[in-house]
């Protein structure tokens, strides 16, 4: 078909456009305005609408960013506080060691003494039971003795001596005995 066959068939019917690519003149005149009018209204009202929402997200982000980043920061501070505490811990458990053999050795050298002094004493109050032992052991040997001995006198004389001779010695013995009274 041909171009100017086009164009006058379009304008034979008004509903019909020239092609159906391009819109008639009064359509593309108002839809122009009109888009026109919408975009400027986009750009009034909505691009700044869009611009604070979009500074907003950037704010939003940005401060997560801020938080994380102290966040992180904090966490590190921690670690560092709780190695600095475990040097702490290391060399207070080494105080305390230090401390509780000082004590082990302090009380292990009172222990010592005090054993010693008590030693000292039973040694001393056994060599005082031993030597009272010794002496009533000599003495009850001694009375033992005498008492064997006087026996063992007593029969010998007997054995000894007649009867004469032991009524001189009796006689002799109880004269004795009166002239000292």
């Amino acid at each position: 078909m041909n171009f100017s066959v086009l164009i006058a068939k379009t304008y034979d019917d008004p509903t019909q456009s020239i092609s159906w690519l391009v819109p008639k003149i009064g359509e593309l005149i108002y839809g122009g305005i009109a888009s026109l009018l919408v975009f400027f209204m986009l750009f009034k009202f909505g691009w700044p609408a869009a611009k604070k929402a979009l500074e907003t997200r950037t704010a939003t982000i940005q401060k997560e960013l801020d938080d994380s980043a102290a966040a992180r920061r904090d966490a590190e501070n921690d670690a560092a506080n709780i190695r600095k505490a475990l040097s702490n811990i290391d060399s207070d458990r080494a105080k305390m060691l230090a401390e509780a053999d000082a004590n082990v050795a302090s009380m292990l050298s009172e222990g010592r003494t005090r054993i010693a002094a008590e030693v000292a004493e039973l040694e001393a109050r056994a060599l005082a039971e031993i030597a009272a032992s010794r002496a009533r052991v000599g003495d009850e040997l001694r009375a033992e003795i005498a008492r064997y001995a006087a026996i063992a006198t007593a029969d010998a004389v007997r054995a000894s001596l007649d009867n004469q001779t032991q009524q001189e010695l009796v006689d002799s013995f109880i004269a004795k005995v009166g002239a000292s009274r």
